[in-house]
């Protein structure tokens, strides 16, 4: 029997890229606005590399200015273990990986998620396409009669084509795909994320899972998950957020995340409200509101010490009367308390809030070529003051619950309950997937580690620099 050749497959890396341009035109095509979008993001991020001719250097030194334009993430939604473990098969092939835990309950939202994306600095370099894939929790809705109708109505679809199954075995069989098979899995794998306008249920069932809660209708009442936004980055959130009006978008209030800050931190993200759109049910004519577009400023990932600080901060903020980000004084109260979260990169670095990464300067190059070196002080802010090694903040890649809920909330809206006691499911969860979760914070702490070790490498080949 004939062996596939490893040398023909074609990298995770590409078919990653490859599905992630094929989902970015999908989805204009069936959002037109989500076209729109992207051209204001990118108009917004030539405007502000124009003006700031220090982060283009920077970003060009890091390697993040070449994966700007090309940098989206999804989300998805699905119903049941077994479509969450498929996803998981699915998104293997493209070499992305589920990281993080997320309870949104904590916002009144009766799902927990992940996300799928690389995880090495190499992939991540080639493109970090990454989606948010969040699993119903049908035991957060109240009424037991429609909790197993909704089960019942689940486990009677099949979100994957059956040539999307067999390419997912074939990968995992042979180690990989080739040319052709990769092409065809993109397309098979596209199917599941596509809008489909045909629900499966009549318009009453419909109308009793959204009084349970808007996403639960979402999810339950349609043949598949459909991709409901993608969300280009912006380097300049506040600027589009502003600026989608004038091009027809309806923004949200306020942006989620932590406020606009010289040295950008975690995640801020922003969208056009969700569209209404013609639905036919089976016994009727219907309309459902789902789908947005979604903007998001990335900055640099916190430590667990910069974590708790982050978290502390907005809790406080969200807890003044109960108001969440609901009270017409939430940015100008956020920007208040975060005035106690260092804003300069050398603070965050000196007081360990944030990861970055340290690579050799031509300087510290040359130095490192030089035999006297090796008696040279190599602690890293020796390095750093002399000019021999660089930190560049290693840019957050991942989600935060609350930010994540308020994007859903504003989006589905309606009087459905929003009320769940806080209720993390971590290993439910992962007993569904198949797999554990990866600890996002570990992956960071990790990538400096290596950062580190490869400049001692350098200096003196043996063990790493004192990180101090």
């Amino acid at each position: 029997m004939h062996q596939p050749s490893a040398s023909n497959f074609v990298r995770a890396d590409d078919i990653r890229s490859r599905f992630s341009r094929a989902m970015s035109a999908m989805y204009r095509a069936e959002v037109p606005q989500y076209g729109t979008l992207v051209e204001l993001v990118s108009d917004i991020n030539a405007q502000t590399l124009g003006a700031q001719p220090a982060l283009r250097a920077q970003m060009a030194q890091s390697g993040e200015l070449e994966r700007l334009d090309v940098e989206r993430h999804g989300a998805i939604r699905v119903g049941t273990a077994t479509e969450l473990a498929t996803l998981r098969r699915l998104f293997a092939v493209m070499g992305m990986e589920p990281v993080g835990y997320y309870d949104l309950s904590v916002a009144g939202v009766p799902v927990h998620s992940t996300a799928f994306r690389p995880v090495s600095d190499a992939a991540l370099q080639a493109n970090p396409f990454r989606v948010f894939t969040s699993l119903l929790r049908l035991e957060l809705i109240a009424d037991a009669a429609l909790r197993e109708k909704a089960a019942a109505i689940l486990a009677r679809r099949q979100i994957f084509t059956p040539r999307a199954l067999e390419l997912m075995a074939q990968c995992e069989a042979d180690g990989g795909l080739n040319d052709a098979d990769a092409d065809a899995f993109v397309r098979e794998a596209l199917e599941t994320f596509r809008w489909h306008s045909t629900a499966t249920v009549d318009a009453e069932t419909y109308r009793a899972l959204q009084a349970a809660h808007r996403l639960v209708a979402d999810v339950v009442c349609f043949r598949g998950p459909h991709i409901n936004h993608l969300t280009p980055r912006t380097l300049d959130i506040d600027a589009a957020q502003a600026a989608m009006p004038t091009r027809g978008m309806d923004a949200k209030d306020v942006v989620e995340g932590p406020p606009r800050r010289d040295c950008p931190i975690l995640l801020r993200q922003t969208s056009f409200k969700a569209l209404q759109e013609a639905v036919r049910f089976t016994d009727d004519a219907g309309a459902h509101t789902a789908r947005f577009g979604e903007i998001e400023q990335r900055g640099v990932a916190l430590t667990r010490k910069g974590r708790a600080l982050y978290d502390q901060l907005l809790a406080e903020v969200r807890d003044m009367g109960h108001a969440g980000s609901a009270a017409p004084d939430y940015e100008a109260r956020l920007a208040q308390a975060f005035r106690a979260f260092p804003d300069a990169h050398d603070a965050l670095r000196a007081q360990g809030l944030a990861f970055y990464r340290y690579t050799l300067t031509a300087l510290g190059q040359a130095q490192a070529d030089m035999a006297t070196a090796a008696d040279a002080d190599t602690s890293l802010n020796a390095l750093l003051a002399k000019g021999w090694v660089r930190a560049d903040p290693i840019t957050y890649e991942d989600f935060l619950p609350v930010s994540a809920a308020g994007i859903f909330q504003s989006n589905l809206g309606g009087e459905e309950q929003k009320q769940y006691q806080a209720h993390a499911a971590q290993n439910a969860f992962e007993t569904a997937l198949g797999a554990r979760v990866h600890d996002e914070i570990a992956l960071y702490e990790a990538a400096q580690q290596r950062s580190i070790d490869a400049l001692h490498a350098v200096l003196h080949g043996t063990p790493a620099v004192d990180a101090a």
